[in-house]
Protein backbone atom coordinates (compact mmCIF):
# COMPACT_ATOMS: atom_id res chain seq x y z
CA UNK A 1 0.00 0.00 0.00
CA UNK A 2 1.62 3.19 -1.11
CA UNK A 3 1.58 6.59 1.09
CA UNK A 4 -1.55 8.01 0.22
CA UNK A 5 -3.66 4.81 1.19
CA UNK A 6 -1.66 4.86 4.16
CA UNK A 7 -2.74 8.23 4.75
CA UNK A 8 -6.30 7.49 4.20
CA UNK A 9 -6.62 3.75 6.50
CA UNK A 10 -7.94 3.62 9.91
CA UNK A 11 -5.31 3.90 12.34
CA UNK A 12 -4.52 0.21 13.37
CA UNK A 13 -5.91 1.03 17.44
CA UNK A 14 -9.22 1.69 15.66
CA UNK A 15 -8.73 -1.27 13.29
CA UNK A 16 -8.37 -3.51 16.41
CA UNK A 17 -11.72 -2.30 18.24
CA UNK A 18 -13.89 -3.00 15.10
CA UNK A 19 -14.47 -6.53 15.29
CA UNK A 20 -16.42 -8.19 12.08
CA UNK A 21 -19.65 -8.18 14.06
CA UNK A 22 -19.77 -4.78 14.07
CA UNK A 23 -20.95 -4.24 11.04
CA UNK A 24 -23.76 -6.66 10.40
CA UNK A 25 -26.82 -4.65 11.79
CA UNK A 26 -25.69 -1.79 9.41
CA UNK A 27 -27.07 -4.05 6.11
CA UNK A 28 -30.76 -3.70 6.85
CA UNK A 29 -30.74 -0.15 7.99
CA UNK A 30 -28.15 0.58 4.44
CA UNK A 31 -30.73 -1.17 2.92
CA UNK A 32 -33.66 0.85 4.14
CA UNK A 33 -31.95 3.62 3.46
CA UNK A 34 -31.07 2.83 -0.49
CA UNK A 35 -34.00 1.70 -0.98
CA UNK A 36 -36.17 4.98 0.64
CA UNK A 37 -33.32 6.73 -1.63
CA UNK A 38 -34.40 5.11 -4.67
CA UNK A 39 -38.01 5.87 -4.11
CA UNK A 40 -36.95 9.63 -3.35
CA UNK A 41 -34.63 9.96 -6.73
CA UNK A 42 -35.58 7.21 -8.64
CA UNK A 43 -33.36 9.12 -12.07
CA UNK A 44 -30.06 7.90 -10.64
CA UNK A 45 -30.69 4.42 -10.05
CA UNK A 46 -32.05 4.76 -13.83
CA UNK A 47 -28.32 6.15 -15.05
CA UNK A 48 -27.14 2.71 -13.73
CA UNK A 49 -28.84 1.04 -16.71
CA UNK A 50 -28.43 -2.58 -16.73
CA UNK A 51 -25.67 -2.29 -14.18
CA UNK A 52 -28.74 -1.42 -11.64
CA UNK A 53 -28.62 -5.56 -10.74
CA UNK A 54 -25.13 -6.11 -10.64
CA UNK A 55 -23.65 -6.82 -7.48
CA UNK A 56 -20.81 -4.29 -6.11
CA UNK A 57 -18.41 -5.60 -3.48
CA UNK A 58 -17.22 -2.58 -1.25
CA UNK A 59 -14.35 -3.43 0.36
CA UNK A 60 -12.85 -1.45 3.02
CA UNK A 61 -9.38 -2.40 3.30
CA UNK A 62 -8.85 -1.37 6.96
CA UNK A 63 -12.77 -2.68 8.04
CA UNK A 64 -13.29 -6.28 9.27
CA UNK A 65 -15.79 -6.34 6.76
CA UNK A 66 -17.64 -5.76 3.36
CA UNK A 67 -20.45 -4.28 1.63
CA UNK A 68 -22.35 -6.34 -0.76
CA UNK A 69 -24.40 -3.96 -2.99
CA UNK A 70 -26.82 -4.48 -5.03
CA UNK A 71 -28.35 -1.11 -6.13
CA UNK A 72 -31.41 -2.40 -7.90
CA UNK A 73 -33.62 1.15 -7.16
CA UNK A 74 -36.40 -0.08 -4.36
CA UNK A 75 -35.34 -3.47 -5.02
CA UNK A 76 -31.85 -2.66 -3.40
CA UNK A 77 -30.00 -4.22 -0.78
CA UNK A 78 -26.59 -4.38 1.15
CA UNK A 79 -25.40 -6.86 2.89
CA UNK A 80 -22.44 -6.80 5.22
CA UNK A 81 -20.47 -9.96 5.01
CA UNK A 82 -17.19 -10.97 6.51
CA UNK A 83 -13.66 -9.53 4.87
CA UNK A 84 -13.14 -13.53 4.43
CA UNK A 85 -16.46 -14.05 2.33
CA UNK A 86 -15.66 -15.00 -1.35
CA UNK A 87 -15.66 -12.23 -3.84
CA UNK A 88 -18.79 -13.37 -6.12
CA UNK A 89 -19.70 -9.59 -7.71
CA UNK A 90 -19.83 -7.98 -11.11
CA UNK A 91 -17.41 -5.33 -9.48
CA UNK A 92 -15.08 -5.20 -6.57
CA UNK A 93 -13.68 -1.70 -5.79
CA UNK A 94 -11.05 -1.64 -2.61
CA UNK A 95 -9.44 0.47 -0.34
CA UNK A 96 -9.52 2.46 3.02
CA UNK A 97 -12.26 3.59 4.21
CA UNK A 98 -12.02 6.98 4.17
CA UNK A 99 -10.57 7.00 0.22
CA UNK A 100 -13.90 5.30 -0.08
CA UNK A 101 -16.15 8.35 1.30
CA UNK A 102 -13.79 10.18 0.09
CA UNK A 103 -15.48 8.83 -3.81
CA UNK A 104 -18.55 9.12 -3.02
CA UNK A 105 -19.05 12.90 -1.22
CA UNK A 106 -16.78 14.17 -3.92
CA UNK A 107 -13.37 15.16 -1.53
CA UNK A 108 -11.50 12.87 -3.84
CA UNK A 109 -11.18 11.75 -7.38
CA UNK A 110 -12.00 8.24 -8.00
CA UNK A 111 -9.49 7.89 -11.07
CA UNK A 112 -6.42 9.90 -9.34
CA UNK A 113 -7.12 7.35 -6.45
CA UNK A 114 -6.93 4.13 -8.63
CA UNK A 115 -4.08 5.31 -10.88
CA UNK A 116 -1.99 6.25 -7.44
CA UNK A 117 -3.28 2.72 -6.17
CA UNK A 118 -5.33 3.85 -3.57
CA UNK A 119 -7.93 1.91 -4.43
CA UNK A 120 -8.13 -1.11 -6.89
CA UNK A 121 -11.09 -2.11 -9.09
CA UNK A 122 -11.38 -5.53 -10.24
CA UNK A 123 -14.42 -6.85 -12.29
CA UNK A 124 -16.95 -5.01 -14.91
CA UNK A 125 -15.02 -1.65 -14.74
CA UNK A 126 -17.77 -0.42 -17.08
CA UNK A 127 -20.57 -1.11 -14.20
CA UNK A 128 -18.20 1.04 -11.98
CA UNK A 129 -17.73 3.76 -14.73
CA UNK A 130 -21.62 3.44 -14.52
CA UNK A 131 -22.09 3.93 -10.46
CA UNK A 132 -19.06 6.41 -10.69
CA UNK A 133 -21.25 8.84 -13.65
CA UNK A 134 -24.33 8.56 -11.27
CA UNK A 135 -23.31 9.50 -8.07
CA UNK A 136 -21.29 12.41 -9.33
CA UNK A 137 -24.23 13.50 -11.21
CA UNK A 138 -26.26 12.82 -8.34
CA UNK A 139 -24.26 15.72 -6.61
CA UNK A 140 -25.13 13.84 -3.14
CA UNK A 141 -25.20 14.83 0.70
CA UNK A 142 -25.15 12.70 3.76
CA UNK A 143 -28.73 14.14 4.43
CA UNK A 144 -30.13 13.09 0.80
CA UNK A 145 -28.98 9.28 1.50
CA UNK A 146 -30.68 9.51 5.41
CA UNK A 147 -33.86 11.56 3.60
CA UNK A 148 -33.31 14.66 5.94
CA UNK A 149 -34.39 17.82 4.75
CA UNK A 150 -34.40 21.93 5.82
CA UNK A 151 -32.28 22.42 9.11
CA UNK A 152 -31.93 18.34 10.12
CA UNK A 153 -30.28 17.99 6.56
CA UNK A 154 -27.81 21.03 7.60
CA UNK A 155 -26.84 19.62 10.96
CA UNK A 156 -26.21 16.13 9.57
CA UNK A 157 -24.15 17.86 6.81
CA UNK A 158 -22.17 19.53 8.81
CA UNK A 159 -22.08 16.68 11.81
CA UNK A 160 -21.15 13.44 9.48
CA UNK A 161 -19.10 14.99 6.68
CA UNK A 162 -17.12 17.39 9.69
CA UNK A 163 -16.62 13.49 11.50
CA UNK A 164 -15.34 11.96 8.02
CA UNK A 165 -13.24 15.27 8.18
CA UNK A 166 -11.76 14.63 11.48
CA UNK A 167 -11.35 11.00 10.79
CA UNK A 168 -9.38 11.81 7.84
CA UNK A 169 -6.89 13.95 9.74
CA UNK A 170 -6.73 11.18 12.42
CA UNK A 171 -5.85 8.69 10.04
CA UNK A 172 -3.15 11.44 8.11
CA UNK A 173 -1.97 11.96 11.70
CA UNK A 174 -1.29 8.42 12.61
CA UNK A 175 0.17 7.69 9.00
CA UNK A 176 2.70 10.30 10.06
CA UNK A 177 3.61 9.27 13.33
CA UNK A 178 3.94 5.78 11.95
CA UNK A 179 6.66 6.95 8.97
CA UNK A 180 8.47 9.31 11.53
CA UNK A 181 8.81 5.83 13.75
CA UNK A 182 10.43 3.92 11.06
Amino acid sequence: MGQIADEMSLPGFVRRLLPAAVGFPLGPVLTLSLRSFARRRPEIFERLGEFCSGRYLIDPTDLPFVFDVVPNGQSATVQIASGSQPEIADVVLRGPIMALLGIVDGTFDGDALFFHRTISITGRTEAIVALRNAIEDAELQPSDLLGLKGMAASIANTAILGGVDFARGAAASAAQRQKERA
